[in-house]
């Protein structure tokens, strides 16, 4: 038998705040969970014992839950599989665990779902709810202030589950990481021991709730995911994430013309904004936050990719931040803060490993050469905005303390990256890379 771990708590210093979310926060209520499930929310995670029933004192607004089984076929622990959730003022969400899909789903049944429901709101089950992690919860606020239910609407998978075992056709185009080859890896081992019908001792129980860090950047899948969109089908599982063309072309437009126009994309901002995302400002920020949090804490490879080309699009952009759209580029300044930091810390960790690996640390990668470009831009205008000169010197800090990067000097950029500079030929209208 395992040694018994300490039950789970969680310190809570602000009591007025723990009252009113007694009153007013939301309920998750999840039956049947295995015990030695790593289990997640936010940025809270442990390990599930045999009375753990879910969470209380949830603060209304979106979380995201991530989790990974103890595997029966083979395997320490399945693939991550993670959610959204948008809660509602004093709403109680009850699931359950599947066993023949080995996931947590909602109740088919409308009249348990309601005895459930009523058993949480009499606090029968409230001796096996586990605090929300509050101390911890002004950070989580910053990474998904923008993550709105309608952003979740738009964007989550068909039955709302984000999983790399969904997404195994992106690991295999192209060149790849070792962190990816590693995801891909334990990815196909599983499809293969399920085909396979293999089963594994269940080994020792964990007795209690064990904390196992604050939920950790998964070891980085690499720097060659572009976006795709998202297939159609029911059974796909993957993101309806807003499709981002790369280049720009133009009818009439000679070579120099096209250049510039991929150069400073600040048009195909506007374009995008416009088209894709009906004028709104916030569900851009939204999908940007939305991706984020699917790969850091959902491992996705699919997110990483759509994070990388948001993060490129606003980085390319030169008019935009100085002129059109100001408070736009302020608040993505203030999101990418927001984002390295959380991403950047060292400890904690994750079924995945630590929170970043070597290549999330290399100068040839696309966001140190996108960001040198877009603070050299900004340092040569004639005048910047407060608010945003704020934001950014507040990131170039963060980036050249943590890693050691230098944002003043020239760098050369990795010229099989899909998001390197274009420039289109005179001679023949080609596009090439530079």
């Amino acid at each position: 038998m395992a040694e018994e771990s300490a039950a789970y708590s969680v310190r809570i210093d602000d009591a007025e705040q723990a009252r009113r979310l007694v009153e007013t926060g939301g309920s998750l209520l999840l039956l049947d969970v295995p015990p030695s499930t790593q289990f997640g929310i936010n940025q809270q995670m442990f390990l599930v014992g045999p009375k753990f029933r879910g969470l209380k004192m949830l603060p209304p607004g979106p979380h995201f839950v991530y989790y990974s089984s103890k595997s029966r076929y083979g395997m320490d622990t399945s693939p991550t599989i993670g959610f959204f959730l948008y809660v509602r003022s004093s709403q109680v969400i009850v699931m359950h665990w599947d066993p023949q899909e080995e996931r947590i789903a909602k109740l088919n049944d409308s009249s348990e779902e309601e005895r459930y429901t009523e058993g949480v709101r009499k606090n029968e089950f409230d001796p096996n709810l586990a605090p929300y992690d509050l101390p911890h919860h002004n950070t989580w606020q910053h990474l998904s202030n923008y993550v709105s239910a309608n952003v979740i609407d738009r964007l989550q998978p068909v039955g709302g589950d984000i999983t790399v075992m969904a997404e195994t056709d992106l690991l295999e185009s192209g060149p790849q990481s070792s962190a990816e080859m590693k995801m891909h890896e334990h990815a196909t081992q599983f499809q293969e021991r399920m085909q396979k019908g293999a089963t594994t001792s269940e080994g020792d129980d964990i007795l209690e709730e064990r904390v196992v860090g604050e939920a950790a950047m998964p070891a980085s899948i690499g720097e060659t995911m572009g976006v795709t969109e998202k297939r159609k089908s029911d059974s796909s599982g993957r993101c309806f994430y807003t499709h981002l063309p790369r280049l720009i072309k133009r009818a009439g437009l000679v070579g120099s013309e096209l250049t510039a126009l991929n150069l400073d994309k600040s048009q195909q901002l506007e374009f995008v904004l416009r088209n894709s995302y009906g004028g709104s400002e916030d569900l851009l920020l939204g999908e940007l936050q939305f991706a984020f949090i699917a790969f850091l804490m959902g491992q996705s490879l699919e997110a990483f990719g759509q994070w990388k080309a948001i993060v490129s699009l606003f980085f390319s952009c030169e008019a935009a931040p100085l002129h059109s759209r100001t408070q736009l580029f302020t608040k993505f300044m203030e999101v990418m803060y927001w984002q390295l930091k959380q991403g950047l810390k060292e400890e904690g960790t994750s079924p995945a490993g630590p929170f970043l690996d070597e290549s999330w640390l290399a100068e040839d990668m696309f966001l140190h050469f996108h960001m040198k470009v877009f603070f050299s831009s900004l340092k040569a205008a004639l005048s910047v905005d407060g608010a945003l000169l704020y934001q950014a010197r507040r990131l170039k800090k963060l980036v050249e303390t943590v890693l050691g990067w230098s944002l003043e000097t020239e760098t050369e950029f990795n010229l099989d990256d899909e998001y390197a500079p274009v420039v289109v030929s005179e001679e023949d209208g080609m596009l090439v890379e530079s």
